[in-house]
């Protein structure tokens, strides 16, 4: 029971310590996407990957329920075949930035989800390059880029617009966290869009 309570504690002492102001400005990006109508694409790895196909629907679903205009929000990780196609042909480097080449219009915007944030390495090399191609491609092409991180933010902190770094040293922390804040950032643009009350008309913004 101590572990238990240990670990609910470290839990709300990381929420806690968490820097309010990109999360402001990952809001203010994502409401601005669908107030002007553009694309957000989302991409994580490993356990970031189940967490951006879980970020997608609850944008083009629970957020944009009772809006006439719709999220228009893709995860770059569901599309199966097609990943491994890349993956077999280009190599696992280029699986999001190839995705994005076809898929990705000035305006649009992409979340980066990554536990290290692109720094540190293992077997295969560098963490995450796969998904700073990706970052570097999207603000290249015009796009804006929010990020979630943890540990020190990686060189995902300083790519991205508005990244939001989880202050913990470990990934199951920083990766439950990172599902909490996909929900914080839902619920807030929910409320946004709702209170707005219709359908904005383009150029009447």
């Amino acid at each position: 029971m101590s572990r238990t309570n240990d670990y609910l504690e470290e839990v709300s002492g990381i929420a806690g310590k968490l820097d309010r102001s990109p999360i402001d400005g990952a809001i203010a990006i994502l409401y601005e996407a669908w107030k002007n109508d553009r694309q957000v694409f989302v991409i994580g790895n490993g356990g970031s990957a189940s967490t951006s196909t879980h970020f997608a629907c609850d944008l083009n679903k629970w957020v944009s329920d009772t809006a006439a205009r719709k999220f228009r929000a893709f995860s770059l990780v569901d599309n199966i075949p097609l990943m491994s196609a890349l993956t077999n042909d280009n190599g696992w480097s280029d699986v999001y930035y190839e995705q994005l080449r076809n898929f990705f219009r000035k305006g649009d915007v992409l979340v980066a989800i990554s536990v290290h944030g692109g720094s540190g390495n293992d077997k295969a090399g560098p963490w995450s390059q796969n998904l700073l191609k990706a970052v570097k491609y999207a603000k290249e092409n015009g796009g804006k880029v929010v990020g979630l991180s943890g540990f020190d933010g990686g060189v995902l902190k300083t790519a991205s617009d508005a990244c939001i770094v989880v202050p913990a040293d470990s990934t199951p922390h920083v990766e439950g966290m990172h599902l909490v804040l996909t929900h914080l950032m839902c619920e807030q643009l929910r409320e946004k869009i709702s209170a707005k009350g219709k359908r904005p008309r383009k150029g009447k913004y």
